[in-house]
């Protein structure tokens, strides 16, 4: 009886504990507390150090590269979407293609063509002066 009190009540002492270990997230369940934890700190540091949320700064970034926010198609292997993801990063591989294309430009007059001379082996040149050769 006195083991069944004493448990009774450690548990209405104990239940205000539940709740922070609720914050931990489901990192703790998983066996990923380090992972969940330097998560939680590094969101704190650049929230702390920039006033935006990691979320708020992507959110921004997307904001920047498509103010219209246009929706274009993406073709993946399963599905056909649209979406507004689809077309930042179709913006940025074009002008990461343009780019490229201009240091292309650049670079090319720098560095002219190197030819190479076409080895011959030994044994192709001593077929090359044989008479079976030549009828060809």
């Amino acid at each position: 009886m006195r083991k069944i009190l004493l448990l009774l009540s450690t548990i209405f002492l104990l239940n205000g504990c539940a709740e922070s270990l609720a914050l931990l997230g489901p990192g703790a369940s998983n066996g990923r507390l380090v992972q969940s934890s330097l998560n939680s700190a590094i969101s704190y540091g650049v929230k702390k150090q920039t006033g935006k949320t990691p979320l708020e700064h992507a959110i921004a970034y997307a904001e920047e590269k498509n103010p219209e926010r246009k929706k274009e198609t993406c073709i993946s292997s399963f599905e056909i979407t649209r979406s507004e993801f689809c077309t930042i990063a179709k913006k940025q591989i074009s002008l990461t293609n343009t780019v490229l294309a201009n240091k292309k430009l650049e670079i090319t007059p720098k560095f002219p063509k190197i030819t190479k001379k076409k080895e011959i082996s030994l044994i192709e040149r001593i077929a090359k002066k044989s008479v079976i050769y030549n009828r060809r």
